[in-house]
């Protein structure tokens, strides 16, 4: 019987019971590519998975982890055939389906996307779910109509996944970039990034007004609640955010004032589901657009067996930028 190592979570009582094991490839789930996985990530999702902080996992036992690079070993799809190198993300990989915190996977053919030309697979990990999300906010900012040239944009959780790569791509397409963050400490690795202004994110977590004083005219926001509901009230007429996150919070609590008085957009953006199309758009940009030395500045590289402490502590906000993981 041919196994390999994986991550397991069982079900506690508090929190997922997790253990490294040698694991049975007949036990994969269905699927009809299988991929010697090579590399991974850890996003803020996979440490709520990690932790049982929140209900990411909703399948047991499962193999953590919504993101991998690799190479394909067997294929029943028309698209991808041994020896290609392909990347995952999403698809519902590490909460229904057996995830990414393993040397193999089996997944549906539909879901992965060739490793766009000039990416290394830990390159393609060094960007993950999180650098995939800023690209589709990026494109959703553009999609609306807006340019560098219409005013600033800002970005909160600056110093995380998201924010990172949010804060290179805008920087290097012009735009002018306010970072929100609660770790001053990071000022500089955030204007190494390419951010023209640094501000606490306690100028916007906190209860505000219906509207407030127009200070950009988009955004990228990873955190809801609060701050997203003060990101719209400054929006300058006729701008936009794009949120895709909501570590503050999944509530909205504002007014309908930004929409109707300043014709503000509140762009939903979402990654697990996103079509086929979107998502080699977002990747094709990525290896075009992301500055390579500005992502190496921003990434960590960790062993698997070092994927439950780093899960851990990207829910306590003590992770910066973005995290490789070698399967091995």
């Amino acid at each position: 019987m041919t196994t390999f190592k994986a991550l397991v979570a069982t079900k506690g009582e508090t929190a997922p019971n997790l253990a490294f094991t040698d694991f049975a490839e007949s036990d994969l789930m269905e699927g009809d590519v299988t991929v010697r996985v090579t590399h991974s990530t850890v996003n803020y999702k996979d440490g709520l998975a990690i932790t049982g902080k929140a209900p990411v996992v909703r399948r047991w036992p499962m193999i953590p982890g919504i993101d991998f690079a690799g190479r394909v070993e067997a294929s029943d799809h028309p698209g991808f055939k041994p020896g290609d190198l392909v990347v995952l993300n999403g698809w519902g990989t590490g909460e229904t389906h057996l995830g990414a915190y393993a040397q193999k996977s089996r997944v549906k053919g539909d879901w992965l996307v060739p490793l766009p030309a000039g990416l290394t697979p830990a390159e393609a990990m060094a960007i993950g779910t999180a650098g995939y999300t800023a690209m589709l906010c990026v494109l959703a900012l553009e999609k609306h109509g807006l340019k560098p040239a219409d005013g600033p944009v800002v970005v909160t959780g600056a110093a995380g996944g998201v924010g990172s790569v949010a804060i290179a791509l805008l920087a290097k397409a012009g735009w002018h970039v306010i970072a929100s963050t609660g770790r001053a400490e990071e000022a500089d690795y955030l204007k190494g990034l390419g951010a023209a202004e640094i501000i606490d994110r306690n100028e916007l977590s906190q209860p505000g007004r219906p509207l407030g004083k127009e200070r950009w005219v988009a955004g990228v926001d990873a955190v809801g609640s609060h701050t997203l509901a003060n990101l719209l009230a400054m929006t300058k007429y006729g701008g936009a955010v794009a949120a895709c996150g909501l570590a503050q919070g999944m509530d909205l609590p504002m007014t309908v004032a930004p929409f109707i008085l300043r014709g503000v957009a509140l762009l939903g953006v979402d990654s697990v589901m996103c079509p086929k199309p979107r998502r080699l758009e977002a990747w094709q940009r990525l290896a075009t657009d992301l500055d390579r030395e500005k992502l190496a500045v921003m990434t960590t590289t960790i062993p698997l067996d070092a994927v439950i402490e780093t899960g851990k502590a990207i829910v306590e906000g003590k992770v910066k930028g973005r995290v490789v993981v070698e399967i091995g």
